[in-house]
Parts: structure tokens; sequence; C-alpha cells
């Protein structure tokens, strides 16, 4: 995946994520919760890994 694309599928899973968790707590599920909590921090992951990519572009570019 490129960086762009990574940005914005961390993106979507962190608000899906954040969507689970608040289902579940309203519904008291508490594997939903912690299933939203886990898509969330896999977004925050994406997230990283996409601004990371570019990180080294950048520095490979100023090379």
């Amino acid at each position: 995946m490129g960086s762009m694309s990574d940005k914005i599928s961390g993106a979507a899973n962190k608000v899906a994520g954040k969507a689970k968790q608040a289902a579940g707590k309203a519904t008291g599920n508490e594997k939903l919760k912690a299933e939203g909590k886990g898509q969330e921090v896999k977004g925050k992951v994406q997230s990283a890994t996409g601004k990371a990519k570019d990180a080294v572009k950048g520095a490979v570019d100023r090379m």
C-alpha cells in the first residue's frame, strides 16, 4: 500500500472502531466494544505507517 492509502484506511478504521465502541457501550455489548477498540488501534497503526512512509520518501528525495 502507498502512504496515502494507508492513511485513508487508517482513518476509516479509526472512525469505524469508534462507532463500534459507541454501539457496544450503548447496548452493553462488551465484545462489540472490544472489537471497536481493536479496529481503532489498527487504524492508528495504519495512519502511523502512512506517515512513516512519507517521512522515508521525503528523506530519500532530499538525498
